[in-house]
């Protein structure tokens, strides 16, 4: 990977995209890359999804170095502070942050406990608060604007009572998404995604995630590329801020009495 570039000589914005090596912040990373973004690849374990991330923006962009990866403990909050100064060494400046790495561990109201609270809480909130208070920091430094992404989800609209302290982390992250908005603006607009039923997991066969993603009012739910999207018109977009956008195909107007994962 070619060495860091200076202010002068960037060729384009760069985006921070936390929890990118895989899955839905993979998804957004090749988007935004797509659309001339140099990509700061966050990841905490897949250093070799990363990776492959990373070379895959770089066709994306037909720019060799124009993304690289960058390892940090989200819920540790030393290894997030000093995550964007990471960024701004390598690439000479960041424009936006995009918080989609989540920790999504099950819980209920008869087993919470503070531990599981905490984890999610220092992961899925303040990791996401820290990173747009540096962000804002480093663009009043330089004089520019720049946008703040959070990955939400259309179960704070739908609320059932599993993954209590996921639940509560995005609900405290919705919160904290208008309060971000009121306080760094208008040096920094910060915007919430929700998307729905998107990538099936462990916990779901092939089969019953397909039945699952078709209920919703437009008979599906929402795609990978559908919610990376909307990411890239959040931050294009300079009249958003302290709103989320729900992609999710209309399921936050249902009833689902649990967890899709566990429907």
């Amino acid at each position: 990977m070619p060495g860091p570039h200076t202010p002068e000589s960037t060729p384009s914005r760069t985006v921070l995209v936390t929890g990118a090596g895989k899955r839905l912040g993979r998804s957004i990373a090749l988007t935004l890359a797509h659309a001339g973004w140099n990509v700061a690849v966050h990841h905490r374990l897949s250093a070799t999804e990363a990776q492959q991330t990373a070379t895959d923006c770089d066709v994306r962009t037909g720019r060799p170095g124009s993304a690289h990866t960058f390892h940090a403990d989200l819920g540790n909050e030393a290894a997030v502070r000093a995550l964007l100064p990471a960024v701004v060494a390598h690439f000479g400046q960041v424009d936006a942050v995009v918080n989609s790495a989540s920790l999504f561990e099950h819980d209920s109201a008869q087993s919470f406990g503070f531990a599981a609270m905490d984890q999610h809480l220092r992961t899925n909130t303040g990791a996401a608060i820290l990173l747009a208070q540096a962000l804002h920091a480093h663009l009043q430094a330089s004089g520019r604007d720049g946008a703040v992404v959070n990955l939400l989800d259309q179960k704070l609209w739908n609320q059932n009572p599993d993954f209590f302290s996921y639940t509560l982390s995005k609900a405290a992250l919705e919160a904290a998404t208008t309060m971000l908005a009121l306080a760094l603006a208008p040096r920094v607009r910060v915007v919430g995604v929700a998307p729905g039923l998107t990538l099936t997991s462990h916990l779901l066969s092939d089969d019953r995630f397909a039945e699952l993603h078709q209920q919703s009012p437009l008979g599906r739910s929402s795609t990978p590329e559908d919610v990376a999207a909307t990411v890239a018109f959040a931050l294009a977009n300079r009249s958003i801020t302290g709103t989320t956008l729900l992609v999710d195909g209309g399921q936050h107007l249902m009833r689902f009495p649990r967890d899709f994962s566990l429907m």
